[in-house]
């Protein structure tokens, strides 16, 4: 008779002999390999293979299932695994590779990756995230489709400024095949947001905040769904907002982000500018870094970080707005 998982209460106590497993997932198979254990197994990436996995998985006291996000080819198997009461992990696969070098693993096979994310998840207990929602993975889409539509339309703007002749009639009919387009997908967002009670709230939160318009309020919306659920930190790490030290022994490095969500800081950049002008508070925060010498790009960053932060608290409380929001991320 199968084991039964453990439940997310129990995952912390580590229970003697539970084990981890680290799933890589390709288009085709899914390669899993199970912490302690000497050899690995493939199925496939199909409705039988998955089935089998997760018979396979649930024979073994498991305390966590390791993935990496692989262009939506790992949606299938984590939704089965979460509906078989497993505990799920999606992790940043730089920070697994980073831990596979750190390990002395440098060969790269898909098996071998499966091997690297048990043991990572073993050493390192990932946080488990909830799984976004069919209707948040399709705004999630129709969001990409938007940015994807604008980048090809700019592109082709570009293109028609140095063609000649028929090709330059072309290029003018594809761009405004584009902008046809664009205007489609937008009205796509704004009927699945208006028609979900709960999606349109959260965007009268969000576009409450002078600077935050409806690009930044979807792009939160669809790519940023743990806003609201994290503290200040934690929301700031994920997005990579918050700053890195580079210090060793006397020498004080600068302070530098990377890594997170690199669509959402692109959006909320932009969102920082315009509150840095029109925003009351965060445009005397602006100042009051610029007076104290700091660069215009690194004062923005902050503003940035300032303003995610305001925002993640505003979802949280379910509060529009407030000066009083902007005082007391202050400290955060």
């Amino acid at each position: 008779m199968a084991k039964s998982p453990l439940i997310p209460s129990e995952r912390k106590a580590g229970a003697s002999g539970a084990v981890t497993v680290g799933i890589d997932v390709a288009k085709a198979t899914l390669d899993v390999w199970v912490s302690g254990e000497a050899q690995g197994w493939t199925v496939p990436n199909d409705e039988v293979g998955i089935a089998t996995l997760i018979e396979q998985v649930q024979s073994r006291p498991v305390r966590l299932v390791v993935l990496e996000p692989t262009g939506g080819y790992e949606y299938a198997v984590v939704v089965a695994l979460t509906v078989a009461q497993l505990v799920v992990a999606i992790v940043n696969p730089r920070q697994a590779r980073d831990f596979a070098r750190a390990t002395g693993q440098l060969a790269k096979t898909d098996r071998i990756d499966a091997r690297v994310l048990a043991q990572f998840g073993a050493a390192v207990d990932p946080a488990a995230r909830p799984l976004p929602s069919e209707e948040t993975r399709e705004l999630d889409q129709l969001v990409t489709r938007r940015r994807q539509v604008r980048d090809m339309l700019q592109a082709e703007r570009n293109r028609r400024d140095h063609a000649r002749g028929t090709v330059k009639g072309r290029v003018q009919a594809h761009i405004d095949w584009l902008a046809d387009e664009l205007t489609t997908v937008e009205a796509e967002l704004r009927t699945r947001i208006e028609a979900s009670p709960l999606w349109r709230a959260k965007e009268d939160l969000l576009r409450s905040v002078p600077g935050v318009g409806p690009t930044v309020a979807f792009t939160l919306l669809a790519e940023l769904p743990e806003l609201g659920s994290l503290t200040g930190r934690q929301i700031s790490a994920l997005v990579g907002v918050a700053p890195f030290a580079r210090d060793s022994g006397t020498l004080r490095g600068k302070r530098a982000i990377w890594g997170g969500r690199a669509s959402v800081r692109t959006a909320l950049y932009m969102a920082a500018v315009s509150a840095s002008c029109h925003n009351p508070p965060l445009k005397a925060f602006y100042l009051r870094l610029l007076a104290a010498g700091k660069a215009r790009k690194l004062a923005i960053l902050a503003c940035l970080r300032k303003l995610l932060v305001i925002l993640n608290a505003m979802v949280a409380s379910g509060t529009p707005w407030d000066l009083n929001f902007a005082q007391n991320a202050e400290n955060a």
